[in-house]
C-alpha cells in the first residue's frame, strides 16, 4: 500500500515520476486568473491565525461545512477563529474523494511542514503548531507568493477600479512578483441587476464624466481599457451563464440602456441585444490591445436568495448552469473573426457536458497569430478536482493540441492556494505517464518533460506576452 500523500503522490508510473521531477516540480507559476486582493498584497499584513488565513472567504470550505451540517455561526458567523477551525477539522476526515481533502493536506505539508492528517483528535495540536509558525513569520501575502515560486499574478479588477494598489506595487522594487490587473466588466454587462445603477455611479466618479447613453458607456470603457493597458493588463475576464449573439442597432441599444438606467424590466431579448453589442465592442478593443479574452461560461449564481441577501455574492451559493451554448458562442466568435478582431480567447466551461463543445469550437477559429490562439481553459471551479482535470486534459488531447495548453489557474482568493498548481501538475504527469506505460506514446522522457514544463508555465507566459 502506498503511503498517504508521499513524494510520489498521484504518480504511479516510472514515466510520470520522471517527467514530474524534470518538467514540473520546480517550475515557476504564472497565476493568470485569480481573485487575490492587490490591496492585501500591497499592505502585506500577517494573518492573526490559521483560521483567518485558511477559512476566511473560502466558499469551497464553506459549502463542505454546510453539507456536513455545521451551523452558519461557525462558517460566516461570529464564532471565534479557534472554534471555526475545530469545526472544519470535524468535516475534513469525511471529505473522501473531495479535492478539499488533498488541498488541505498539501497546504499543511507545503507551508507548515505538518504531515499528520487533520481530524478532531489532531485539531488542537495542528492549530497550535500552525499559529506558532505564523507568529514566527513568513506568512504575509508577499512571503507566501514568493515561497510558492509565483512570478506573476493577474488579479480581477472592475473597470471602475482606480488600480491604486497596482500602481503602488509596480513602484515597489523589493517585491519581485509582478501583480497585473485583469479587466472584469461583468457589472457593465449586468444591466438587469440592482447593482448596475450604483456601479454606473462609481464608473462616472472614476471616469470624471457623466454616462447617460450607451455610446458614452462604450467611450468610458474604451478609456478604462487604455488605462488598464498602461498598467500592464494582459487579460479580460467575462463571466457568462451563456454567450448571447443577437443583432441590434444603435437606436435599440440606446433605448435598452435608458430602460435599464430607469430601473425598468428588460426582456430576455433586450438583454441579449445589449450584452451582445457590449461584448462585441469589448472584444474588438481587446484585440487591438493584444489582450487575451477569457469567457467563463456556465455559472448559475446566487441561487439562495435568503443567503444572498444576508451574505452577498461569492459565499458558496452558486452552481452549474445547463444551457445550450454552442450556437451563440459560435456566432459571437465568428462576428469578431469576420472583422479581423477576434482576440486570443480562452474558453472555460463550468459544465463538463460542454467539454466537447468547447474542444471542437477551438479548431474553427485558430490562426497563425499564436499557437492555439483559441484555448480550452483548465478544469474550473467545480471541476478542478482529480476526475475533472483528467477529463478536461483528455478531451483537449482528443480534440486539440495538448502540448500548447496554457495550463492551470487558481481562481482563488487564498494566498495558500498555490499547491493546486502542484495538484494539477501531478495529475497531468500521471495521465501522460499512463499513456506511455500503455504503449500509446513513445517513452521520450526528454520531450515529454519539456511538454509538461510548457503546459505548467512557458505556454501561458508566451500566450499572454509576459515579460519576466
Amino acid at each position: 500500500m502506498k503511503k498517504f500523500m508521499d513524494k510520489d503522490f498521484l504518480l504511479t508510473t516510472k514515466t510520470a515520476k520522471e517527467i514530474y521531477k524534470r518538467g514540473a516540480e520546480k517550475t515557476q507559476i504564472f497565476d493568470w486568473h485569480c481573485h487575490l486582493s492587490p490591496k492585501e498584497i500591497y499592505e502585506n499584513n500577517a494573518p492573526k491565525d490559521i483560521a483567518e488565513l485558511w477559512l476566511g472567504g473560502d466558499h469551497y470550505k464553506w459549502r463542505a461545512m454546510r453539507s456536513f451540517g455545521i451551523s452558519e455561526e461557525y462558517i460566516t458567523g461570529r464564532k471565534s477563529g479557534h472554534d471555526k477551525f475545530l469545526k472544519w477539522a470535524e468535516v475534513v476526515p469525511h471529505l473522501i474523494g473531495n479535492p478539499l481533502y488533498h488541498w488541505t493536506h498539501l497546504e499543511l505539508q507545503r507551508y507548515f511542514g505538518i504531515y499528520e492528517t487533520l481530524s478532531p483528535s489532531t485539531a488542537e495540536d495542528i492549530w497550535r503548531r500552525c499559529n506558532e509558525k505564523i507568529k514566527a513569520g513568513g506568512f504575509t501575502p508577499r512571503e507566501l507568493i514568493e515561497k510558492s515560486n509565483v512570478v506573476c499574478v493577474c488579479t480581477t479588477d472592475d473597470p471602475s477600479d482606480t488600480l491604486e494598489y497596482h500602481e503602488k506595487l509596480k513602484k515597489d522594487k523589493d517585491f519581485k512578483c509582478k501583480v497585473l490587473p485583469a479587466f472584469r466588466p461583468d457589472k457593465a454587462l449586468a444591466i438587469e441587476k440592482a447593482e448596475f445603477i450604483p456601479w454606473l455611479a462609481a464608473m462616472e466618479k472614476t471616469a470624471g464624466r457623466e454616462i447617460s447613453s450607451f455610446a458614452e458607456l462604450k467611450a468610458v470603457l474604451a478609456q478604462r481599457i487604455d488605462f488598464f493597458d498602461k498598467m500592464g493588463c494582459r487579460a479580460a475576464d467575462q463571466s457568462l451563464s451563456y454567450v448571447p449573439c443577437v443583432a441590434s442597432n444603435s437606436r435599440e441599444l440606446e433605448q435598452i440602456f435608458k430602460k435599464g438606467v430607469d430601473g425598468k424590466l428588460l426582456s430576455e431579448l433586450e438583454l441579449d441585444k445589449y450584452k451582445t453589442a457590449l461584448l462585441g465592442f469589448l472584444g474588438e478593443n481587446y484585440a487591438e490591445k493584444g489582450w487575451v479574452m477569457e469567457l467563463h461560461i456556465g455559472a448559475l449564481r446566487n441561487n439562495n436568495t435568503k443567503m444572498f441577501q444576508k451574505l452577498g455574492a461569492d459565499t458558496g451559493f452558486d452552481s452549474v448552469d445547463d444551457r445550450e451554448i454552442a450556437a451563440g458562442l459560435s456566432r459571437f466568435l465568428d462576428s469578431l473573426a469576420k472583422l479581423g478582431k477576434l482576440p486570443k480567447t480562452v474558453l472555460f466551461t463550468l459544465n463538463p457536458k460542454d467539454n466537447v463543445v468547447l474542444g471542437t469550437m477551438l479548431g474553427n477559429f485558430q490562426t497563425d497569430e499564436a499557437a492555439s490562439k483559441i484555448q480550452f481553459g483548465s478544469a474550473w471551479w467545480f471541476n478542478d478536482n482529480y476526475d475533472g482535470m483528467r477529463r478536461q486534459l483528455t478531451d483537449l488531447a482528443n480534440l486539440g493540441v495538448l502540448s500548447r495548453f496554457v495550463g492551470m489557474i487558481t481562481d482563488s482568493r487564498s494566498f495558500l492556494s498555490y499547491p493546486r498548481h502542484e495538484y494539477f501538475r501531478r495529475i497531468l504527469c500521471e495521465l501522460i505517464g499512463e499513456w506511455v506505460e500503455e504503449g500509446k506514446y513513445p517513452e521520450d522522457v526528454k520531450f515529454l518533460s519539456q511538454v509538461v514544463e510548457d503546459i505548467s508555465f512557458n505556454n501561458a507566459k508566451n500566450y499572454f506576452g509576459l515579460k519576466i
